[in-house]
């Protein structure tokens, strides 16, 4: 038999007995009659009659959109900022590490002033100091509020005299403070440093990989290159140029030779020079 949905299964089985292909009624068939399975889709709502149908009060559609989320904190907060509204800029990490921090032990109605938590409080901490005598000290909102800027200013207030004296107390003893334009430049310089260590570096291993090409030193003493001006002005003074080998130059030094005799002596040891140079005009 074709596989038949909740729907039909009843009009399948009355038109099988129609049929006399069923003999005996279903136990099941008055039953499912007086109470017909739900039309597809299975989430339509059935079909009733106008007497069941409300007609008191108006079907509305149901909202879908989610509550407001509302915490007191929020309100502090906004409230805090508003009178304070440079603490804003001062630099906060929202790092988040590997493990959630412990809240503080002093909490609740232990914490009954904000010096408990630190000499330097944060905007945070003067938020929830205020929250925290509103709801375990039960004092108003507004005087929670109002105790808790004023240990806030006198904290930071004593905590800013403090730095001032430290830092007069520095300078006097000779410490001297960079300003953040100076501060700026060390950074600057720092990094044209790093950048010309690199480049030195860089030329360093370039130079270690040609083993076999000619590297000239500039400082090798050799001097700057004339063009062979030197060479063309000895010539016409008639300053003959010697090549010895430095090794026979170190050693007539050694023996205490003079150079000039040593030239004389291999000019006189080739007759066939002397010979064409006594021929040349």
């Amino acid at each position: 038999m074709v596989r038949r949905i909740a729907s039909q299964v009843h009009k399948q089985a009355a038109r099988l007995m129609r049929a006399n292909y069923i003999k005996n009624e279903p136990v099941w068939f008055q039953a499912v009659l007086e109470h017909p399975p739900l039309p597809l889709p299975p989430r339509a709502p059935p079909v009733r009659e106008d007497c069941r149908l409300p007609s008191s009060r108006k079907m509305r559609k149901p909202k879908t959109e989610p509550l407001p989320i509302f915490y007191l904190e929020d309100k502090v907060r906004r409230q805090f900022f508003s009178d304070h509204p440079f603490e804003a800029f001062r630099p906060v990490s929202i790092v988040e590490g590997r493990e959630v921090e412990d809240e503080h032990p002093v909490r609740g109605t232990d914490w009954t002033r904000l010096a408990q938590r630190g000499l330097n409080p944060s905007p945070e901490d003067a938020v929830r100091f205020a929250v925290n005598l509103h709801n375990h000290h039960k004092m108003a909102l507004s005087i929670a509020y109002t105790r808790a800027v004023a240990e806030f200013r006198s904290l930071r207030a004593g905590h800013d005299f403090a730095n001032t004296f430290a830092r007069m107390e520095a300078e006097a003893y000779g410490t001297v403070f960079p300003s953040e334009i100076d501060r700026t430049f060390e950074k600057e310089d720092a990094v044209y440093q790093s950048a010309d260590r690199k480049v030195e570096l860089d030329r360093g291993a370039l130079l270690a990989r040609k083993r076999w090409k000619a590297i000239l030193d500039v400082d090798s003493g050799m001097g700057d290159f004339d063009r062979g001006q030197q060479y063309t002005r000895n010539w016409k003074q008639g300053i003959r140029p010697t090549y010895f080998p430095v090794d026979e130059l170190a050693s007539a030094s050694e023996v205490g030779k003079p150079v000039q005799s040593m030239e004389q002596d291999h000019l006189a040891a080739s007759p066939e020079f002397a010979k064409i140079l006594s021929s040349n005009p």
